[in-house]
């Protein structure tokens, strides 16, 4: 029996997971003792990818997946599902903090991992909802339209010839009724997708390649001895020649090596969704070409089409915390935020209805850039710091991981990213705090000053 809105809601779930309807998830890892190849903490798109690589590349290791909740409940079931090439934070900050040869290589990464995930929902026949019909990003003022030109400036720089387009106000009004929108920059080469069907489907692959998932099966303690490495759950014990801690924003909550703690904190970004829109209100806006949208604010919008007739849009604030509850799933003032500016960037349906809202957390390093890293040797990997664009990047960094175990240098496992040098989160809450302010302070300072006049309430 499917739950309703209101109570799926009330379970934390994301729009996904509650069209998804009922799911069985597989059983708890049972009490024992275990020996494992591989064990992979973290049931999301870079476990479950990396999970059915290594099957892939070594067919008779045991590889064993672990997920404190079911296969979708986090963020690779919540997300936007945006298949797309964003890296870290903006790519004028890539450039600032790598300098431009790092940026053309994060810009080549990314765009091989939206192709990653294309051919293989494609390869597959994975019943994803995936549709490859580009992205725009946006501006709404003369301020951010300026800098939105200097944005495809070095975009197409950076990238390989013909990835972008810009649209002035003119265009892009012959392809969708908002009135808001001066200029767009379109990217045809990126898609969206289910993202909750489509982490399920990854489960069944890995699990096809001969990985062992096991959900809502919760790790208490991680242990690293001269006779290897031993995770704990909350009723076994596992000894792994290979670790992949794959739990992204949650990684600060592990109990075990100090250096899994530091990489990173979560932010928390909410959405909604409408109704579903009637065939004269979808004639109205234009939106033939169904290509997801994201503004060019700081704190961006981001919106999509559904394949059952809505729209989603998520964004223009963030939660934030230092502990580890990782309860900051509701936030009403920001749903109410996102329900404004849906009605002012679409004139035409000020009165449609909002169905659903939820949230979601996000990984965030330190100095916003993704890291894949060792802890001691390397018989520890991580992955964090996808800031909110990782549909795409995690499953790339799923294959990159699947390189690391079994110890290949590839291209991927060259890219700058492993091992870097990274800037870790200050110790305590006092100091992130301050430096959390700090960043929100003057993205926000930004955002005001380019949108003064724009009339949104």
């Amino acid at each position: 029996m499917t739950d309703s809105i209101a109570e799926a809601m009330a379970k934390n779930h994301s729009f996904w997971q509650y069209k998804y309807g009922p799911y069985t998830a597989n059983n708890p890892l049972p009490k024992g003792h275990y020996q494992a190849d591989v064990v992979i903490v973290g049931a999301g798109f870079t476990g479950l990818t990396a999970a059915r690589e290594v099957m892939r590349d070594s067919p008779g290791k045991r590889v064993m997946v672990l997920d404190a909740n079911e296969v979708g409940f986090g963020a690779s079931g919540r997300n936007g599902g945006f298949n797309m090439t964003l890296f870290g934070m903006e790519p004028e900050t890539t450039v600032m903090r790598w300098g431009k040869k790092k940026a053309k290589e994060a810009q080549r990464y990314m765009q091989q991992a939206v192709a990653y995930v294309h051919n293989l929902i494609e390869s597959e026949n994975l019943n994803s909802d995936y549709e490859h019909t580009g992205m725009w990003r946006v501006a709404y003022t003369d301020n951010q339209a300026k800098r939105l030109k200097k944005t495809y400036a070095l975009l197409s720089d950076i990238a390989k010839p013909n990835s972008y387009e810009f649209y002035d106000q003119s265009k892009v009004s012959e392809k969708l009724n908002a009135p808001q929108v001066k200029s767009a920059i379109y990217e045809p080469e990126t898609g969206i997708l289910d993202p909750c069907k489509h982490v399920r489907a990854l489960k069944q692959l890995a699990e096809d390649a001969g990985a062992d998932v096991f959900e809502n099966t919760l790790v208490i303690d991680i242990r690293k001895s001269i006779n290897g490495t031993f995770i704990k759950t909350n009723q076994a014990l596992i000894k792994t020649k290979k670790l992949i801690l794959a739990t992204n924003a949650w990684s600060h909550t592990l109990t075990g090596p100090k250096k899994i703690q530091n990489r990173q904190r979560p932010a928390w970004t909410y959405q909604i969704v409408s109704e579903p829109l009637t065939d004269e209100e979808w004639k109205t806006l234009g939106w033939q070409d169904r290509m997801s949208i994201e503004d060019n604010r700081q704190f961006v919008h981001y919106l999509r089409v559904t394949t059952c007739g809505r729209i989603t849009i998520g964004g223009g604030d963030i939660g934030y915390e230092y502990d580890k509850d990782m309860n900051r799933w509701h936030d009403p003032n920001i749903w109410q935020a996102l329900e404004a500016h849906f009605r002012w960037l679409f004139p035409t349906l000020k009165r449609k209805k909002i169905d659903y809202q939820w949230g979601g957390a996000i990984s965030v390093n330190f100095d916003m850039t993704p890291e894949i890293g060792f802890i001691g040797d390397n018989d520890i990997i991580y992955s964090t710091g996808c800031i909110g664009h990782g549909v795409s990047l995690t499953q790339l960094n799923g294959r990159l991981i699947a390189d690391l175990v079994s110890g290949i240098g590839s291209d991927l496992s060259k890219f700058w990213i492993v091992n870097r040098n990274a800037v870790p989160v200050p110790p305590g809450n006092l100091l992130p705090y301050l430096g959390v302010k700090a960043v929100v302070g003057a993205f926000k300072g930004v955002d005001w000053y380019e949108e003064r006049g724009k009339g949104e309430t």
